[in-house]
């Protein structure tokens, strides 16, 4: 292949830098196992968006946008210098999370590639330039000389593409480029096409492709002989349940909502509360306490349902008052509740947690908190799903996700009053 362009000088410097890696090795980084699995969900939510696009057809132009804006919406990091590490980390994650079957490595392939794509095309010409050069195709350049003979020729071919008569052109065998040859998108000579750079990503992408599949192979072989033994307690429940993770809205983001007063709360408990919730808040009326991870796991849901500072304070002092006296209480816990939100301390104003990090928390002994399709035993779960009101065909169902390892997205509507609450609640089940 050689490369050829206009002699028009460039406003990218030469050294311009890629941000777009080619993932051939792993990294040696090292991540937190928060952040292991929160980077992972974050490039899905890319992946999964891109799938979405796709099957609804969106036309070239609108697909370049979406992935943009999912890449711009979900890979950003507080810390700039970050960005590129979560870049790497999370593709790595999720290949090692979709290497163990052929329809899950089939489908991450595909999403991979239509997103290296659009990130190749969105890179300055000197930088895709760079990139193409990493494949080390065995092609020469083209010599000043030649390109002023097909000079005319290729602005016309530029034109016609849509492009700017600077862009970088290359030459290829015609045999290599079936598709641009048959819709007369390239200029031939002697057994080559002159093809602008923007359809040089077609190349680029088929050597992405390619190392990307015979990666994921070798991956999958990793996985089956040493990692998912080795990492049984640690990571490998992580990676099972991470390709059927839920995407659906973030409830742990602040939203506007219709305040709730105490009067509601018990109405609302029995008829909208997720298992996880339903759980804390019927702990709490039995032994009227709950330490300190539950008390922020509820007490954050009840903030981000619309219950006001006061209600709350009186809600926990009520419900501690069988054991803790108003003196005791408001030296040992109001503090912690105003903290929640935003009026000691930092002055952050908290939000509810994510049901990732609910499923993600480890409760100890004499602990209630965190999610019941991963924490409980299957005796408990079933006790606990057919008291509230569960049939007895559905608790199978749910007793089945959660042995396979998989869980369930349940979305619940309930308008009362005027106030319509959703609230999701994940299934999960990283030990049996």
């Amino acid at each position: 292949m050689e490369v050829v362009r206009s002699q028009r000088k460039s406003s990218v410097p030469n050294d311009a830098v890629s941000t777009l890696p080619l993932y051939r090795s792993a990294p040696p980084l090292e991540v937190r196992l928060e952040d292991f699995e929160f980077y992972a969900i974050d490039r899905l939510r890319v992946l999964k968006g891109i799938s979405d696009g796709l099957s609804r057809g969106k036309k070239p132009d609108e697909m370049e946008k979406l992935v943009y804006d999912l890449w711009k919406e979900n890979m950003r990091h507080p810390q700039a210098s970050e960005v590129a590490n979560k870049d790497i980390i999370s593709h790595f994650v999720l290949r090692l999370v979709y290497c163990r079957t052929e329809e899950l490595r089939k489908w991450f392939l595909s999403m991979e590639t239509t997103l290296f794509r659009h990130r190749f095309l969105h890179e300055n010409p000197e930088v895709q330039k760079a990139l193409f050069a990493e494949f080390d195709l065995p092609y020469k350049a083209v010599s000043r000389a030649e390109y002023e003979t097909v000079k005319d020729m290729l602005s016309q071919v530029a034109r016609s593409i849509g492009q700017s008569t600077d862009v970088i052109f290359y030459k290829v065998p015609f045999e290599e480029v079936p598709e641009l040859v048959a819709g007369r998108r390239v200029f031939i000579q002697e057994g080559n096409a002159y093809i602008a750079m923007s359809q040089v990503v077609s190349l680029v992408v088929t050597q992405f492709r390619s190392h990307l599949s015979k990666a994921l192979v070798l991956t999958n072989r990793k996985w089956t002989s040493m990692i998912r033994e080795q990492e049984k307690d640690r990571l490998t429940p992580i990676i099972e349940a991470l390709s059927t993770s839920y995407l659906g809205p973030d409830y742990s983001q602040p939203t506007k909502h219709t305040d709730i007063s105490l009067k509601d709360i018990d109405q609302i408990a029995k008829s909208s509360f997720p298992l996880c919730m339903h759980h804390l808040f019927g702990k709490l009326r039995e032994d009227h306490h709950l330490k300190h991870g539950g008390r922020m796991q509820l007490g954050l849901f009840l903030k981000g349902m619309g219950l006001k500072l006061d209600d709350a304070l009186a809600f926990w002092k009520a419900e501690f008052s069988p054991k803790v006296v108003a003196e005791r209480f408001d030296k040992e816990y109001a503090y912690s509740i105003r903290h929640n939100y935003g009026k000691e301390g930092k002055r952050t104003d908290y939000t509810p947690y994510s049901c990732q990090k609910i499923i993600s928390s480890t409760p100890g002994v004499g602990d209630h908190h965190g999610c019941p399709y991963r924490h409980f035993s299957e005796e408990n779960l079933r006790a606990a799903l057919t008291r509230m009101g569960v049939g007895n065909q559905a608790v199978e169902d749910v007793l089945g996700k959660v042995r396979n390892r998989h869980y369930q997205l349940f979305m619940v509507h309930r308008v009362m009053r005027g106030l319509t609450i959703q609230i999701s609640t994940i299934m999960t089940a990283e030990r049996s």
